[in-house]
């Protein structure tokens, strides 16, 4: 079988296991409107303020809705021991890998793209400020996703997973929150945003070339022990 339809089989499969596991699909793009829409309640209704920190709002709320959604990505191919076969198969591992983060970016990242103009404009973001926002969070979420999947793999064995994987990924997020909230204030005061779109596109295609080989290498760890 080939390299491209086994990425395929692999993605289309863990889309279909996806839907139909809805609630961990609906609990990440719920706590993430939660996150946005309690945060004027508990700091301040003013429309000035909210312009202000909507961008920085979006991304938190985005960022934490990952890492949400982050422990179940590998945890029933664990639990059901096709993560063991995925071992021994002798299709690249990091190729399979890279097949279920897109699906899990598919399922979870992109839903908060669409969502994220919604909350914008609840939040009052500035006009100028919806496509970068929408921009950033294009070329974040799968950053996020990659990054939030080698944490998973090392911790997959373990029952609660769910708080090492916030443990060890949250540092490495917060380049990705700086310059995607950078990029989305810098629009809303009429500054050029090239710069940080770029570097977000270079730490995305170094996730993209990095991430798999240690999110297979990471793999292999925890089963093996």
């Amino acid at each position: 079988m080939s390299l491209s339809r086994v990425f395929w089989y692999t993605l289309r499969r863990d889309i279909l296991l996806a839907y139909r596991r809805r609630n961990d699909l609906v609990s990440p793009l719920a706590f993430f409107v939660m996150v946005a829409s309690l945060f004027p309640l508990g700091v301040s209704p003013d429309p000035a303020f909210l312009s202000e920190v909507a961008a920085g709002v979006v991304w938190v709320a985005a960022l934490l809705s990952t890492l949400l959604s982050m422990d179940s990505l590998f945890r029933s191919d664990f639990d059901d021991g096709s993560l063991e076969q995925m071992l021994l198969t002798p299709q690249p591992l990091a190729l399979l890998v890279v097949a279920k983060v897109l699906a899990h970016w598919l399922v979870s990242g992109f839903p908060l793209i669409v969502l994220a103009p919604l909350l914008g404009v609840m939040l009052f973001l500035p006009d100028a400020g919806f496509g970068p926002l929408v921009l950033t969070l294009l070329l974040g979420t799968p950053t996020l996703s990659l990054i939030g999947a080698i944490g998973a793999a090392l911790t997959v064995g373990l029952r609660k997973g769910g708080v090492l994987i916030t443990l060890l990924v949250l540092p490495l997020y917060i380049p990705v929150l700086i310059f995607g909230t950078g990029a989305v204030m810098a629009a809303a005061n009429g500054l050029a945003i090239g710069g940080y779109l770029a570097i977000l596109g270079a730490i995305l295609a170094l996730g993209l070339v990095l991430a798999p080989l240690a999110i297979a290498a990471a793999l292999r760890i925890s089963v093996s022990n």
